[in-house]
């Protein structure tokens, strides 16, 4: 909840209005890295933001920034004010005198429009506090170029307070990323390829009169790197001139090693088939149990289904070159125990609807506990780069989400049916 109080966070005077100076003032009014984009990159960064500490950081820097928005605008319209009436100031930005009555606008210096392009915002925390930082310093450097050509004592003090401020949310946000306790190069999930991620390099060469210098320091040389010949350079080469020559390490999607993955997924295919040979002595069960036609008919259809997912779950196993033993599945043997316990509790109650909803509701659990399984199972077939065994885990999982949105179209009318007042005999 936005409320404006009609003074400004830093009370701006200019002693002597310079058209020409308002005009580079808008650089930060409606520029790349002025007020504008600022407020709305961190505000909309803290409403994706889930860290409530971090939200609360990104929101009232967001809200300060539309408070510097109206300082920025403020000290703009005082300095192109000469511009409503004077035609020698309006030749200083004809766009600003004729189009916008010599007041400010969502401009920038060149009259380039504001566009949401401007923004930085990835929904990734770490990311986007590292992006706020480098929008900060753009900023800083922004006022400072601004100060340097000012001669409006006024407006130099409003700009030093604004261009101090850059700092001080420069250092918040750079607290914050600290406190999140990740690397500095820790981006993301997914790790980077071993081996790749330090080798350098050298794609710019030349010496003497062929051109540059080939430059070392801490970036291209010590323990941590490898520096390797330009992979341009290494192909333009016969295989024998190439002699020590460092290969690159060019698959990006490397697994170093297999092992521990392939057996965590043969260890979740055989938990979920045996989650699906209990279901498929549960689904009859179920279908016996059900009042109306509809779900007796969706479970008879699943139950089709399951076995060719178990026909699916073991051909899996043996493209891995694994026996298809199932593990016993804990989890889904207490669901189907719930189950029972349900279809035995509603067994001689008179009120149908709602005896198909409590068995609609075990069947859920049943096909939610089945999905988190496939998707868990599909992920690593993936890693793996098993394409058959993902092609197989995603027709499986796709009658999975199918079954429960069918159930939820099934208990829609139940639950209306059981709103509905009783009939009076």
């Amino acid at each position: 909840m936005y409320h404006h109080v009609k003074k400004l966070m830093y009370t701006v005077r200019v002693d002597e209005p310079d058209p020409a100076f308002g005009n580079m003032l808008l650089e930060q009014f409606g520029g790349a890295n002025g007020e504008l984009a600022a407020a709305m990159q961190y505000s909309i960064q803290g409403l994706n933001c889930e860290d409530p500490d971090r939200k609360d950081l990104l929101m009232d820097i967001g809200t300060e920034e539309l408070s510097h928005l109206e300082i920025v605008g403020t000290l703009a319209r005082m300095h192109l004010a000469p511009m409503k009436f004077a035609r020698d100031a309006a030749e200083a930005d004809p766009l600003i005198a004729i189009a916008g009555g010599g007041g400010v606008n969502l401009f920038n210096s060149m009259g380039n429009p504001w566009t949401g392009d401007y923004l930085k915002i990835t929904g990734e925390l770490d990311v986007d506090l590292r992006s706020n930082i480098a929008a900060e310093a753009r900023a800083k450097i922004v006022y400072e170029r601004l100060i340097n050509f000012c001669d409006d004592a006024g407006t130099k003090d409003a700009l030093q307070f604004l261009m101090t401020r850059e700092i001080t949310h420069m250092r918040m946000f750079s607290l914050a990323l600290e406190s999140m306790g990740k690397p500095p190069f820790t981006i993301g999930k997914i790790a980077p390829t071993k081996g790749l991620v330090d080798q350098i390099f050298n794609d710019s060469t030349g010496q003497g009169d062929h051109g540059e210098i080939d430059a070392r320091g801490p970036w291209n040389e010590g323990d941590q790197w490898q520096f390797v010949e330009s992979p341009a350079v290494q192909a333009m080469k016969d295989l024998d001139d190439a002699g020590d020559a460092v290969p690159v390490h060019a698959e990006s999607a490397e697994l170093t090693e297999t092992g521990p993955i392939q057996e965590l997924l043969v260890h979740q295919l055989r938990d979920i088939l045996h989650a699906e040979k209990q279901l498929l002595k549960a689904l009859p069960k179920m279908a016996n149990a059900a009042r109306t036609g509809q779900l007796q008919r969706l479970f008879e259809q699943h139950l089709q289904e399951t076995e060719e997912q178990v026909s699916r779950l073991e051909e899996c196993l043996s493209l891995l070159g694994s026996t298809a033993r199932p593990k016993p599945c804990k989890g889904m043997m207490g669901i189907i125990e719930e189950g029972d316990e349900v279809m035995a509790e509603y067994k001689k109650k008179k009120d149908d609807a709602a005896a198909d909803l409590a068995l609609i509701g075990a069947a859920q659990r049943v096909e939610n506990y089945e999905i988190s399984g496939y998707i868990t199972a599909r992920n690593l077939a993936q890693q793996l780069k098993h394409s058959a065994i993902v092609q197989y885990l995603t027709v499986s999982l796709g009658e999975e989400q199918n079954a429960d949105q069918l159930l939820n179209q099934v208990a829609r009318p139940l639950m209306s049916a059981a709103r509905m007042p009783s009939a009076v005999e």
